[in-house]
């Protein structure tokens, strides 16, 4: 079986949770024992672990996990059964001790703490079990709730795209939700166009034995163009924008072209800051909250001081994203108005005015301060949007691209700031150049971009540079 990178990285991700469960656990019998020889009279050995102990840890903490994946601990992990999970375990236990009781032979280890090592396992097998409850658990309500599944097109010709879906394992596919089986042969592109639109696809497999070459470059194109992945189960096609890569869904290896980050532990640790970044913010700007809820309140209290709008996400699929209301409360009524008496600043399909006239004047201080985009700190400890990335606009402004390339800047997650808002925002009044930095983030990012952003955020921030 060819492991795809996706479970590789999450498997490694378990691996090393184990492995600091483990740690914990020992850590946890050497305190109960130090504990116990307190209540016995018998005083405190030392502070730390001792060395009669350690050699134990050196052996158990990294061995553990190693273990437990070659017994399969670590997959089918949304089928698999809690007795199973109990049954490796206690093998991978069993086979441990086994080393460690050789190596005490070969070595003459014989004063291991009893009590120490005896509590460590059994707090070990509890921590493991829990920790794979919590994930199964995790894994399976994520393949009921049809919100979190992945928009999957299946592209080919005939009978070949059902063959290729019942040869998958269940586990593979209960996150995948099948939006269309795309027949190459009776389609044209624009079909596909629509799709990827309105289906917000995450990525086409292309399953290609009997499909026309030409036919398959063309659908890869319009993946490339809109930034949704292109698997391809044939030979190598050349682009202009995605990196190829191999990859493999099931046993079945596929070529790859992605014009996203790809997949990776400096990806997943976006994420994790993301979350714990957004909550501590939240956290330390509380009494701004309340400064804005009471002004919006005072100054404009027939309406909440909350405002959600649908906005496109990932591939364009719509959330609610929240801000602090800054606008009369029929604003969104008054918006074809507004356009057609002021006019927009912004070339292209989003709407943009230094001086809207449907802004309170509290409202106006929030904008300028950037407090109104509060908020969306709650849409990044969802998951919905990410600290970095580029602007989600409303569904409307995004039905109204005019260019295939615009869609691209959907393939990442949106975000509360960008290149757009970290300085430049005041000079740029064509949606064209937007959309234009928001690729060359996407194309150039890293870790080490994010930081660069959300530095030059704050002064721009501070010192108001560019709020509208």
């Amino acid at each position: 079986m060819i492991n795809s990178r996706s479970e590789s990285l999450r498997t490694q991700l378990l691996q090393l949770t184990d492995a600091l469960l483990i740690w914990f656990a020992f850590w946890i019998g050497w305190i109960i024992r130090e504990m116990f020889r307190i209540k016995t009279g018998m005083g405190v050995e030392d502070a730390g672990l001792s060395e009669s102990l350690n050699w134990v840890l050196y052996i158990t903490v990294p061995l553990t996990p190693m273990v437990l994946e070659r017994l399969g601990y670590y997959k089918n992990l949304r089928t698999k059964k809690g007795g199973a999970s109990i049954q490796q375990l206690i093998r991978a236990i069993l086979i441990i001790l086994l080393v460690i009781g050789l190596l005490a032979i070969f070595t003459k280890q014989f004063d291991t703490r009893r009590l120490a090592f005896g509590v460590g396992l059994l707090v070990s097998f509890l921590l493991v079990i829990v920790r794979d409850w919590i994930t199964r658990t995790w894994f399976r309500r994520q393949a009921l709730d049809e919100g979190t599944k992945e928009n999957v097109v299946i592209a080919g010709t005939g009978r070949e795209m059902q063959d290729f879906l019942n040869s998958l394992d269940k586990e593979l596919t209960a996150t995948w939700h099948i939006s269309n089986l795309f027949d190459l042969e009776t389609h044209n592109k624009d079909d596909l166009f629509d799709i990827l639109k309105k289906e917000s696809v995450a990525r086409v497999i292309f399953v290609t034995k009997q499909a026309d070459f030409e036919k398959v470059s063309h659908a890869v194109e319009i993946c490339e163009l809109q930034g949704v992945e292109a698997w391809i189960s044939a030979s190598f096609i050349r682009t202009q924008i995605a990196r190829p890569v191999f990859d493999s869904v099931g046993n079945k290896p596929m070529l790859v072209l992605r014009s996203t980050p790809e997949l990776s532990w400096e990806l997943m640790l976006k994420g994790f800051f993301d979350r714990i970044a957004a909550t501590l913010i939240i956290i330390c700007t509380l009494p701004l909250w309340i400064i804005a809820i009471i002004g919006i309140r005072i100054q404009s209290p027939s309406a909440p001081a909350f405002f959600s709008q649908l906005r496109a996400g990932r591939y364009g699929r719509p959330f609610r994203m929240w801000k602090f209301r800054t606008m009369v409360p029929n604003a969104e009524e008054l918006l074809d108005q507004v356009k057609e008496e002021h006019g927009n600043q912004m070339d292209g399909p989003v709407f943009k005015l230094d001086h809207d006239p449907r802004v309170f004047s509290f409202g106006e201080w929030l904008r300028k301060l950037s407090i109104d985009e509060l908020p969306q700190l709650l849409n990044v400890v969802k998951g919905d949007m990410s600290l970095v990335g580029p602007r989600p606009l409303p569904l409307y402004e995004v039905e109204a691209f005019s260019e295939i390339t615009h869609r691209r800047r959907l393939s990442v997650k949106p975000g509360i700031t960008c290149e757009w808002q970290a300085g430049g925002r005041n000079t740029i009044t064509s949606f064209d150049q937007w959309v234009e930095m928001d690729l060359r983030y996407i194309d150039n990012w890293s870790l080490w971009l994010d930081f660069n952003i959300l530095l030059r955020t704050i002064p721009a921030v501070l010192f108001r540079k560019g709020a509208k």
